[in-house]
């Protein structure tokens, strides 16, 4: 079980995946999406668009959607 290095709020794999995309693949310790947004400059919402399209592109850091 990981947690936030800022905040200490566990963390998911939205978080993590979003960390090693943004600040270093092989980063051992994360920040939330929540802690990281003001820190790169973006909102949360931008964070959720940009997670989506890495996931449709396949991106391996990111929890797959199901198919419907």
């Amino acid at each position: 079980m990981s947690y936030c290095i800022v905040c200490k709020k566990e963390l998911n794999g939205y978080d993590i995946g979003f960390y090693k995309k943004m600040v270093n693949r092989g980063a051992q310790e994360y920040a939330c999406i929540d802690c990281m947004c003001p820190k790169i400059g973006i909102t949360e919402n931008q964070a959720w668009e940009m997670i989506r399209r890495f996931q449709k592109s396949g991106c391996a850091l990111f929890p797959q959607e199901e198919k419907k």
